[in-house]
């Protein structure tokens, strides 16, 4: 990664550039688009959002002239337009991942079914695919992996999102030979399993966040998903459903993550979990049973052992994303993707009590939270995975506050694709 720089300018210098689809013109979308004009070989070329203005608003801020950007509803208007150098703004996601023009795709969406659709088309369309969705990922990542492989693509998580800070920090100590105890982040406000948009709301404005996306980060469910994403590339599990959630400073996380009977308060190794307290940090703990390696380290002032703690005290999100998108197209490498398949899951939990008849709104909602398990112990409780739950999902009965919902509790009115695509991942796997 730390050669992307001359590559990507290498690229440039030649009269080339990595061609990007972006679908989403959030905050992150926006973020992203700015930050790829500031780079060489690298442009996002047609962004997807419902509306539209959004797209042209973020090209302006950006620093292109309304005279380069071009609103297109056909294949044939949007591959002129990028062929004569313009960029294209669309209201068509399928634009986006059909363009013959379009190396990389990103989806930028945060809503799982779209993520889902947007990466099944990606890779029909052999386009890599670089998910800022990691919700999509949770549920039915291990299965458009496997396709991604087989199509000749990557599928790939997003540098900047904490599962891929977490994942660079894995990765340098895996390569040189740590073995690696846990795997976490920090969480960044107080766990509040009751938030909804109305609780959150007036933070968020404070704050120009959306109340739903602030919500769903102060129950915790943007926490267990994201630990859902590390568990699933590295077989690392929570060591307790729902993950330990302690309290301390990065000082203090070497002596916290060692197994209870060595004076910890760990069950296990190789596990994943959230620390109140250093965010917006990622950090891995690392050890090793070497006498040398740990004279270094002491030497090193990384601390007197057994433990050490590798920290990363930022991350930055979508504005990291360019680098994931390089990454894929100049070395067909991920920053992070499901290797081990389904390792945990996140399962849907009543935030409320809830009656039969009663619709489930979403993630950041009002009706349900996420809850990170093992995904042996979800599927023998029949739980129902998060990233199945949208507004045309319908409960059979009355569920009490607390009560993880299972798939037995619900009816679907309106079949979704990341549904198709979990059954049929659920029957490969």
């Amino acid at each position: 990664m730390l050669n992307i720089n001359r590559k990507l300018a290498e690229l440039e210098s030649k009269g080339s550039y990595i061609k990007v689809g972006l679908v989403g013109a959030g905050q992150m979308g926006r973020g992203m688009i700015s930050q790829i004009e500031s780079m060489k070989g690298m442009r996002v070329v047609i962004t997807a959002d419902l509306i539209v203005d959004n797209i042209t608003h973020a090209y302006e801020h950006a620093g292109l002239s309304r005279s380069e950007i071009v609103t297109a509803d056909t294949l044939e208007e949007a591959s002129n337009a990028v062929q004569n150098n313009k960029v294209v703004a669309t209201s068509n996601m399928k634009l986006v991942t059909t363009l013959p023009e379009v190396d990389v795709v990103v989806d930028a969406t945060g809503v799982p079914n779209i993520g889902a659709e947007i990466a099944w088309d990606s890779i029909l369309n052999k386009k890599h695919i670089v998910m800022l969705n990691v919700e999509a990922d949770v549920t039915v990542g291990p299965l458009l992996k496997k396709m991604a492989d087989a199509s000749g693509v990557v599928y790939t998580g997003s540098a900047g999102d904490e599962p891929g800070a977490i994942m660079e920090l894995y990765d340098f100590a895996d390569a040189i030979g740590f073995e690696v105890v846990a795997l976490g982040k920090g969480k960044n406000n107080p766990l509040n399993l009751e938030a909804n948009p109305a609780t959150a709301e007036e933070e968020a404005k404070s704050k120009g966040a959306s109340p739903k996306m602030l919500a769903s980060f102060q129950d915790g469910t943007k926490t267990m998903v994201e630990m859902n994403a590390v568990a699933n590339a590295t077989g690392f599990l929570p060591d307790k459903p729902g993950m330990h959630g302690f309290e301390g400073s990065v000082n203090e996380l070497s002596g916290i993550f060692i197994e209870k009977e060595k004076g910890g308060k760990l069950n296990r190794r190789k596990i994943v979990d959230y620390v109140n307290g250093i965010a917006p940090g990622v950090f891995a703990i690392i050890a090793s049973n070497k006498e040398e390696v740990n004279a270094e380290m002491k030497y090193l002032k990384m601390g007197d052992g057994p433990n050490y703690v590798l920290y990363r005290p930022y991350h930055l999100t979508s504005l990291e994303t360019p680098l994931s998108i390089a990454k894929a197209y100049l070395d067909h490498e991920a920053t992070i993707a499901p290797y081990f398949g389904l390792q945990g899951e996140t399962v849907t939990v009543a935030k409320k009590d809830l009656e039969a008849g009663e619709f489930l709104d979403n993630i950041g909602g009002f009706t349900v939270y996420g809850k990170l398990l093992i995904a042996k112990e979800a599927k023998e409780m029949n739980a129902l995975p998060l990233g199945l739950v949208d507004q045309n999902i319908m409960l059979k009965r009355p569920v009490k506050k607390g009560e993880i919902i299972t798939y037995d509790m619900v009816d679907q009115t309106k079949e979704s694709t990341i549904w198709k695509l979990r059954s049929i991942q659920d029957r490969e796997f």
